[in-house]
Formats: structure tokens, sequence, C-alpha cells
């Protein structure tokens, strides 16, 4: 998925915080950056409790986003497992493990950013 490809990036960025759920993940937030940055189109915050359930929800994106024809142009931090990102182009997801993401605070530095209700994701089938 390429930046600017905004509907194909939306469906990815759903697409992805589905699998996300699916692992458990906590405090899902879905930011629609884009409109105040270049960086991406969207940035998907979620917390895992330990590096085991950090390793599991990116394995299980890696996987499953895979099938679906899209790859990572990039991927940081899976050794260490305290905050993995995977950029996806269009999207970039952000896998935290509690300290980091109270640390690093993205969800207080991309706060301007609009809010993708996560109830999108109920009608969403991929």
């Amino acid at each position: 998925m390429v930046k600017g490809t905004d509907t194909g990036s939306r469906n990815l960025a759903l697409h992805a915080a589905k699998l996300v759920l699916e692992k458990k993940g906590l405090d899902l937030q879905l930011l629609e950056v884009g409109k105040i940055s270049i960086v991406a189109d969207y940035f998907l915050l979620v917390t895992g409790t330990t590096v085991v359930q950090v390793h599991a929800i990116a394995d299980h994106l890696l996987e499953n986003l895979k099938k679906s024809g899209h790859y990572t142009l990039r991927a940081e931090g899976y050794r260490e497992g305290w905050w993995v990102i995977l950029d996806y182009g269009g999207l970039v997801i952000h896998i935290f493990q509690t300290e980091a993401r109270t640390f690093y605070d993205l969800d207080r530095l991309w706060s301007g950013a609009p809010k993708v209700p996560l109830d999108e994701l109920q009608d969403v089938s991929f």
C-alpha cells in the first residue's frame, strides 16, 4: 500500500485493527494522521501486556496481511518487543508494551488527528 491511497489505506487499517483484536490487543486507537502529517494516512496504536503478546500481535499482523497481499516496507523493534513498528506505507502500526506506550505517549503527540470509530470494524469483512 502506498501513502496517499486513502481508501486503500483505510481498508488496510480496519483490517489490521480486526487482526489486532483477534490477539487481544489493548487500548486500540486508529488515528487518521494523513490530515495533519505526510508520514502516513493512518496510525494504529495498540498495547500488549508482555513481550510475548507484542510478538504474537506482530506475527499475526505480518502473516495475515501478507496473505491478503500487503507487505511491510519496514519493521523495527521486533527483537526487543518493547515497541514494534510495522510500516505499510499508508498505515503505520505501533505495538507497545504498556510502559513504552506511556513513555512515548504517541496518543498525546498525535491528539490532533481524528480518531476512526472502532464500530466501523463491525461493517468490514476481509
